[in-house]
């Protein structure tokens, strides 16, 4: 039996996930190569996916991929020239001399706070690095991916993955598998790029103290996550709170958060309270709402009663 039968990915293509940061990076000390002003921390989404093909062409492009199960994509000229300097980029470092015609579709929505530029970045860079048959390890890789997108540099970890000024790393914590939801409120093109959002934030007043509110975070999330659940939720949800309180007081503000969110995000916080139990809360720079559960049953009882009737991924 061919290995790839019955997959939705050819043997030419190559794949990598998107991730959810619950310790958000948020402003960079440097945009040439996305330095980040603080430690992140995340969740590999091995569910959520970007395919890449790369085909020998007389010069390079972008083309959407049309893959079963797969979304095609719809990149705007600036996307697709930032795609394609990445690629250049890549190209350079890995000693690729030939053209290529880049191929990519992901399986949910992109642009809106699903975090679908990790995965596309870091798909890409997977595939520049085996069409040059470099043999370089995971952090190279990821060092090379971040270039493009800092997030993307996550993506190659799992399930999950500290990202700090030495680069990628594989935190030691025992919980291994959690059950993803991500709500969706809003699948249409966000008007502020993460890229965008990354230097706005920095005329907000509340910016000043965000990098020691942000290590420190980490600091007690890494402690608590094995031991203490309800503690890593409220540190979890300080910290998307603080994120988008930055989005909201920049100058001029922008934001995410809709009356529909803020509804369901308070329904979320009364079940939680009211079980004592439930799923760590995120979101990214969208109006989507990220849910992990420990306890998979208790996805059940969540969606019923707090966002029954939207359109949830989950993994």
């Amino acid at each position: 039996m061919n290995f790839y039968e019955g997959l939705d990915i050819l043997p030419s293509m190559v794949t990598a996930p998107s991730n959810i940061a619950l310790i958000k990076y948020m402003g960079k000390i440097s945009a040439n190569g996305n330095k980040p002003t603080n430690a992140s921390f995340s969740y590999t989404l091995n569910h959520l996916t970007t395919a890449v093909e790369l085909v020998e062409a007389d010069k390079d492009s972008w083309h959407p991929l049309e893959l079963d199960n797969y979304i095609k994509p719809e990149l705007s000229q600036k996307g697709i020239a930032r795609y394609l300097d990445h690629f250049k980029k890549l190209k350079e470092e890995l000693g690729i001399n030939k053209s290529y015609t880049i191929s990519s579709a992901s399986n949910f929505p992109s642009d809106c706070g699903l975090a679908s530029s990790a995965s596309s970045f870091a798909a890409l860079t997977k595939a520049a690095n085996q069409v040059a048959a470099k043999k370089l390890d995971k952090k190279a890789i990821a060092a090379l991916s971040q270039k493009g997108s800092g997030s993307s540099c996550r993506s190659f970890m799992s399930p999950w993955c500290v990202w700090d000024s030495e680069g990628v790393h594989q935190p030691d914590i025992k919980i291994q598998n959690l059950y993803h939801q991500v709500i969706i409120l809003d699948d249409k093109v966000k008007e502020v790029s993460s890229s965008a959002a990354h230097l706005k934030v920095l005329t907000s007043p509340l910016f000043v103290g965000r990098v020691k509110r942000a290590e420190e975070r980490l600091s007690q999330l890494l402690e608590v996550l094995d031991s203490d659940w309800k503690k890593a939720y409220q540190i979890c949800w300080d910290e998307f709170i603080d994120m988008h309180k930055l989005f909201e007081t920049s100058k001029p503000a922008f934001g995410y958060r809709t009356e529909e969110t803020n509804t369901i995000l308070d329904n979320i916080k009364k079940l939680w309270d009211s079980k004592q139990d439930g799923p760590l809360v995120t979101m990214d720079a969208g109006p989507n709402i990220h849910l992990l559960y420990k306890n998979k049953e208790l996805a059940k009882d969540f969606q019923e009663i707090c966002f029954k009737g939207y359109k949830v991924y989950s993994s």
